[in-house]
């Protein structure tokens, strides 16, 4: 069978695939487990096959990028205005390949496992900051140290952020620490 498109909405165990002809009619609506996608995917002609961006889409389109097929990857935000109905994943992979048919389609680039490596270090240092952050807050915010009428200088602050960043490269945490 030949396809123009094939549309894959990708969740934890089951992928659901909708695939088109070359005039845009729906010619395979089927869902598959990982293992067998992968090798659905080994014996199909090198297509179109389309995913919604997400985490392990970037996994998947590399695996089919290696099959000799090219995936454009669609951002979630593109593809909810194509869902008709009720939304299960069957209606999604159908909203996906009609979000891909579109001329004026924005899609993302399949990144590479280096460079999602590189990401999840990036969002792990923010999100380390920004508990360092609420920490000094909780400690040095003027409204807890003032209850009792007493304020908490300002210059205080920066000595928590200093005395907190020096465990955080400590590699302890302030819990273990104060144990």
């Amino acid at each position: 069978m030949e396809f123009k498109r094939i549309a894959v909405d990708t969740s934890k165990s089951v992928f659901t695939l909708h695939g088109v002809d070359e005039h845009g009619r729906p010619i395979l609506r089927q869902d598959l487990t990982r293992v067998r996608f992968e090798t659905f995917l080994g014996k199909t002609l090198p297509t179109e096959v389309v995913l919604e961006a997400c985490g392990s889409s970037h996994h998947w389109g590399r695996v089919a990028q290696e099959l000799g097929h090219t995936v454009p990857l669609i951002p979630p935000q593109y593809v909810k205005p194509f869902v008709k109905r009720g939304k299960n994943n069957r209606n999604d992979a159908e909203a996906i390949g009609e979000a891909a048919s579109r001329p004026t389609m924005r899609f993302v680039p399949v990144k590479s496992a280096e460079i999602q490596a590189e990401a999840m270090d990036l969002s792990a240092r923010d999100l380390l900051v920004r508990q360092r952050t609420q920490l000094v807050n909780a400690i040095a915010q003027r409204s807890a140290g003032g209850k009792d009428g007493e304020a908490v200088p300002a210059w205080s602050c920066g000595r928590v952020r200093r005395h907190c960043g020096e465990r955080y490269r400590a590699g302890r945490s302030a819990v273990e620490e104060d144990r």
